[in-house]
This record gives C-alpha cells, structure tokens and sequence, in this order.
C-alpha cells in the first residue's frame, strides 16, 4: 500500500482549525479508498514559534521536509509579528527553497457558493490563474538608503528570468492545450518597460510552439476590470508573482468568497514537496470561536489528491463541497449557516459516503 507523508503546519489564527477538517476529510478519503495511507507529521512553526524562538521555522527546516511528499499550510500571521517576517521567513522560504515555481489557483463558481456579480451563471467564472512564484516583484531585492533621514530611499527590484517567464508559461500553455482552453497573458508592458515587455516578448515566442492554443494578452488593469464585468472570457491565466497574488483574491471574491480560496504551490519536477494551502489568511478576529469556514483547506486536499494522482478523488471532493453548498444543511456563519468548523470535515465525508 502507498503511504503519502506529509508535513503539516497548521500555524496562526485559524489555520489548526482548518486544517484538522482538512486532515479529518484526506484520512477518511485514504480509509475509503483502501489503496493507499497518509501519515501526518506536525510542526508547531510559525508566529508563536517565532516569538519564542525568534525564528519562523529552525535554520534546518527545508532539511527537515525534503523527507516528506507533500506539505499541508495552514495559515500565516498574527498581531505583533510583522507580516514581512512571517511571510518571508516561512512561506516564502519554503516556496524558494523547493523551487515551487507554479502557484495554482482555481477561481471557480461552485453551484450553491454566494457570488456578488449579478447575473452571472455557475458556468460563467470556471478559470485556474496559473501565478509565477518564484521570483518576479516578490525576489526580494532591494535596498534602503539613509534611513531615518529626510533623504531615505526604499528600492524593490523585480526579478523576471527567461528561464522563470519561460517555464511558467510553458506550463500554462500545456495546461490549456491538454484541457482544450484559451490561454490569458496579463502583465504591465506599457508601463513597465522593462520586466513586462520581456515578459511579452517570451509569452509570443513561445505562442509559436503552440499555434493550437488561442490567446490573449491584457493589461493588469483592464483584466481587473474584466474578472468582474465579464469573467467568462477566463480560462487559463498566466500572471506573475505580484499580479496573481492581487488578482486571484479579487478571483475568490466573485466565486464564493476567501473561504473557498485553495492554492496549490508546485514543484512540477517533484524534485522537492510541494505545499498546498488555503489562501484566506490567518483571520485572528475569529480564530478559537469555531466560526472559521474550513472548506478552502478541503479544496487544497483535492489539489493534493490532484497531484498524488488521485484525481478521481480530487473531483469527488470538489462534488462534494458543491453538494454540501447545495443542501445548505451544515454551513459555517459566512455562508449563512450555524455550524461550527469541526461540523464541515465529517459532512464532507458524510457525502462522500453516499
């Protein structure tokens, strides 16, 4: 029997009460299944490890989980940390550090899941924003210079690679030739002059290699426009690290909300874990009140079933939020029902049971 291991760190706020649900769902899917185990291991990194050790994770931590297949996040970040040091020094480390270049995130209206847009049908916003995630605006390169004067400058470099522009968007333009899919190209090139037309210029030379898959190149701006007034022209987005970062959270807001938002953060070369997360945040204004919506974690739990090959699994789990959507029978009180995190996880299995 295949056993999947996986390193999970629940961390701040309401990550380890999503994340619990998120395990209850993956172990009771492995006891259905009978073909393969997971084994969990816990890490207590994160806000409360760092103001007891001054330090997000240990120095040896990437060590530590190249031992494991996959890594379960729950959430960075909690008051008195600042939020350049818990990001930096744990997520962004990890996603360096293992090359997970590929962030993966499915904007997707579930039937039964809220949506602000008027007008706008399930079918209407079906898309994944394939987001660049190694490098670009988030390279952290920079300088500040004659600080505490009134001559101080803040300099932030973005890093764009042939080899980051070219692989990133190779793997959205396999995605959308494989699925059948247009393909979305959205940078700054007519401001940045720089990194954008470059990024352009390598996002058309490609094109070349795939003249099967249809495309379109739009700016930042007019695509934040156009997730809201007409998100059905999406399908296959590729963006940089900045731009889907901003662009994929105004995503989880026409489709359901952040309580629905999964990521994926990959190492397609399984060379290194990759790591898979909601993406709502640690939300410490709730944390500890059983209020937290958890459906986000389970969504990532079929990213990972995803990419365990279990994509059968994958799909049923996604079938089975939508149902619990549907039947409105546990819902937690952002969407409008009374039910406590530790409900969703078992009625989640309850419908997979079906």
């Amino acid at each position: 029997m295949k056993k999947f291991k996986i390193a999970v760190i629940a961390g701040d706020g309401i990550g380890p009460e999503v994340i619990a649900e998120g395990k209850k769902v993956l172990s009771g899917i492995a006891a259905l299944d009978g073909t393969f185990a997971v084994e969990f291991t816990d890490f207590p990194w994160g806000c409360e490890y760092y103001l007891k050790t001054g330090e997000m994770m240990p120095e040896d931590g990437l060590d530590t989980l190249k031992a494991f297949d996959a890594i379960y996040l729950g959430a960075v970040g909690y008051p008195g940390v600042p939020d350049n040091v818990s990001l930096g020094q744990l997520l962004l480390k990890i996603r360096r550090g293992f090359d997970e270049y590929v962030n993966l995130r499915p904007v997707k209206l579930l039937e039964g899941a809220p949506c602000p847009l008027a007008g706008v049908k399930r079918e209407d916003i079906d898309m994944v924003v394939i987001r660049e995630n190694s490098e670009g605006e988030y390279a952290d390169v920079g300088a500040r210079l004659y600080p505490g004067t009134p001559q101080e400058i803040a300099l932030q470099t973005g890093v764009f690679s042939r080899k980051g522009c070219e692989r990133i968007m190779r793997y959205a333009y396999e995605l959308a030739r494989r699925e059948h899919k247009t393909l979305t190209s959205i940078s700054k090139g007519n401001a940045l002059g720089y990194s954008m037309v470059f990024w352009d210029e390598i996002f058309a030379e490609l094109g070349k290699e795939y003249p099967d898959v249809k495309t379109q190149k739009l700016l930042v701006d007019a695509a934040s426009m156009m997730f809201v007034k007409n998100p059905k022209r999406f399908e296959v987005v590729v963006t940089s690290n900045l731009f889907g970062d901003i662009l994929t959270d105004l995503g989880a807001a026409i489709a359901g909300g952040m309580g629905l938002a999964a990521g994926a953060n990959l190492n397609p070369e399984r060379k290194y874990p990759s790591m898979f997360e909601p993406i709502h945040g640690s939300a410490p204004d709730i944390a500890g009140k059983g209020i937290a919506n958890p459906l986000a974690s389970i969504w990532s739990v079929s990213q990972m079933l995803d990419f365990f090959g279990k994509e059968d699994w994958g799909k049923r789990v996604l079938a089975a939020i939508e149902t619990l959507l549907v039947e409105k029978k546990t819902l937690t009180p952002d969407l409008g029902g009374t039910a406590k995190t530790q409900d969703i996880g078992e009625a989640i299995l309850e419908i997979l049971r079906r």
